[in-house]
């Protein structure tokens, strides 16, 4: 077994757990840690607290990943759907200093680990013998309820990233039925996941107990209640748990036609041993009807090996690595290797420096560049224009592109010796940058309470200073698009105004990038003497923040003394669009309906003839050219 030239971190992380591998060697997996999801606040700070635990010889030599997540991925940001961990795949690459991050969903990779399991690995329930080269379907349950399947191409497969677990339930007999009345009065629509999971099992014990007496239990406690002590009603939970497995395992063998056979994963069967094999599982799978014959000669296996989500992880992270040096020697690093002979000697150690390190060369200064590859700067110039790139920008542009396939995000410094090209793309790089780290520390409770307060209030204050007047106004333009009466007030002495007549229901908005501003915070103090709610947008532990009923944390400062604020403003626009489009929302078809799409969410800025009734007219200066144009349209 040939050890990896550099060892791969691999992660499983469910909606309770994070466990955790490093492969030094194909399928040889070792440290492998279970961490709870709850002790992290994000997975950021579970990665580090696992990554810490290594030896820091180990730890430091990891240069690609691979996470197996319960949860639909799609694109670049990844929002758990059973727990409150998100994140951007590309600015976590990033920060965790990898040059491969690889997020698929958890049966995904469990899928791809089945052709690679051994006897030892599966337990076969029930009769039927699996077709060589045919499909095959994965189902388990755990914290929710996981479904994959893997279709036979060429040499190999492809696996399936699905959402089956969210199929809607189909009762099968009068039990099942009295489950499906239960679940219904709690969930108003009633999946498979809802009674094939660790909760759905005690939403199941609940129902078989109702008006007998049963006290609430974990789903641990019901299995360990039904298989070893005999509990009555436990029992009948489980079994009907193994019931409704079996349809959900059956549905699946038919529609995908899967003569590989159908496996069974996730944390709870497992646990189940031997009571699974005698259960109603394999009677319910075969219970199909006219298709009984079909589904019959289909073979269904419990998984028992302990890292067969590490296992497919793994594989679908090779098949990546080896795709991605494919693509390298047809893309920037193929044509250094093509005219390596061809450069002078000193570009030619700047060749050799890139093709060792390409990920490094990405961030690398050109003195950093320079110094590592002992050659001259200009040297370094001369090797990206022997490359046809007009320089070291567009050398790194087109080496990211085929390093990753986009080019990653960051923040560079902007020189003054830059081309318009290259600034062009360092303020829009920047800007992308803190949108997506603004995005990754969002708070799903605040941004909902700040929606509540808005959408309740009889009227919203907008204040703000200086160069983010442009803010409130916009703010006020676009709340009184929907009918919202609302003031963008920036001037000091009419904020004081302002909110000494503030009642109640009103709502007062302030926004500051530092949260230091003295007439800021005045403003508050008054509107809470006068009962008024008060939401911040502002930065992180600042005195506005910690004055505010609600905060949306927006962590981007800019320093107005030496330069005016520029991406900061762009974030706390965004912000206001998305409090303008959930309040449009959350207020309801009555309200809008007469309103165009594109008016409701802000983007068409032509001027109102009049405000609604009730409000009061927009103040002088109001630029009606799109929210980006405010930036140069009001600098204050």
């Amino acid at each position: 077994m040939t050890p990896f030239e550099h060892p791969r971190l691999l992660a499983d992380i469910g909606g309770n757990y994070a466990r955790f591998a490093v492969e030094a060697a194909p399928g040889a997996f070792g440290h492998v840690a279970s961490i709870p999801c709850a002790a992290h606040p994000d997975f950021h700070s579970a990665v580090r607290a696992y990554l810490g635990s290594l030896p820091p010889s180990l730890a430091d030599t990891i240069e690609h990943a691979a996470v197996a997540i319960a949860n639909p991925v799609e694109g670049d940001l990844v929002r758990m759907t059973n727990y409150h961990w998100q994140f951007s795949i590309e600015q976590m690459r990033e920060r965790l200093g990898l040059q491969t991050l690889v997020v698929i969903n958890d049966f995904t990779a469990l899928a791809m680990a089945l052709p690679r399991l051994s006897n030892a690995q599966r337990r076969q329930v029930g009769p039927g013998e699996a077709r060589e080269r045919s499909v095959i379907g994965v189902i388990g349950a755990g914290t929710g309820l996981g479904v994959s399947g893997l279709i036979p191409t060429g040499d190999g497969y492809v696996a399936l990233g699905t959402e089956g677990g969210h199929a809607s339930f189909a009762p099968r007999d009068e039990r099942e039925i009295a489950i499906l009345r239960y679940a219904a009065r709690q969930h108003e629509h009633v999946s498979f996941e809802r009674l094939l999971s660790g909760p759905g099992l005690e939403l199941i014990y609940r129902a078989v107990s109702e008006g007998r007496g049963g006290e609430p239990l974990p789903a641990t406690e019901i299995t360990r209640r039904a298989i070893d002590g005999g509990d009555a009603l436990c029992l009948q939970a489980v079994e009907a748990f193994c019931s409704i497995l079996g349809t959900a395992a059956g549905n699946l063998a038919v529609t995908l036609g899967a003569f590989g056979g159908i496996y069974i994963g996730g944390a709870i069967v497992p646990r189940l041993g031997e009571y699974f094999d005698r259960s109603p599982f394999r009677a319910r799978f075969e219970d199909k009807g006219r298709f009984s014959d079909y589904v019959r000669t289909i073979p269904t296996f419990v998984v028992n090996a302990d890292n067969a989500t590490f296992a497919g992880a793994s594989a679908i992270l090779a098949e990546q690595l080896r795709r991605m040096d494919a693509q390298q020697d047809t893309a920037v690093l193929g044509l250094i290797r093509r005219v390596r002979n061809k450069l002078s000697p000193a570009e030619r150690r700047v060749a050799d420096h890139v093709l060792a390190h390409p990920r490094p060369t990405l961030s690398d200064p050109i003195a950093e560049i320079a110094r590592a590859a002992a050659v001259s700067q200009p040297t370094v110039i001369r090797f990206c224009r022997s490359l046809g790139c007009e320089g070291l920008s567009d050398f790194k542009l087109r080496l990211a592109s085929s390093l990753t396939g986009t080019i990653p995000v960051s923040h560079t410094q902007v020189t003054g010796e830059d081309t318009m090209l290259e600034l062009g793309v360092k303020v829009l790089g920047n800007t992308a940058s803190a949108i997506l780290q603004v995005r990754d520390q969002l708070n799903r409770d605040a941004i909902d309470r700040a929606i509540d307060l808005l959408t309740a209030a009889d009227r919203v204050e907008f204040f703000a200073v200086g160069h983010y007047g442009v803010v409130a106004d916009d703010a006020q333009l676009k709340f009184l698009r929907f009918g919202v009466p609302s003031m963008a007030v920036t001037e000091h002495r009419l904020q004081v105004l302002t909110a000494n007549v503030m009642r109640p229901t009103d709502v007062a908005v302030i926004i500051s990038s530092s949260g230091q501003v003295e007439d800021l915070l005045a403003v508050a103090d008054k509107a809470h003497e006068r009962g008024t709610p008060v939401l911040a947008i502002t930065a992180s532990q600042s005195p506005l923040a910690k004055k505010a009923d609600v905060a949306i944390i927006v962590d981007h400062l800019e320093d107005p003394s030496t330069h005016v604020p520029m991406i900061s403003r762009i974030l706390h626009l965004l912000v206001i669009d998305i409090l303008a489009v959930g309040v449009a929302m959350r207020r309801g078809a009555e309200r809008v309906a007469e309103l165009p799409r594109e008016e409701i969410v802000g983007f068409d800025e032509a001027p109102l003839e009049s405000p609604p009734p009730g409000a009061r007219r927009a103040g002088p200066g109001i630029s009606t050219a799109g929210p980006l144009a405010h930036l140069t349209a009001h600098s204050r």
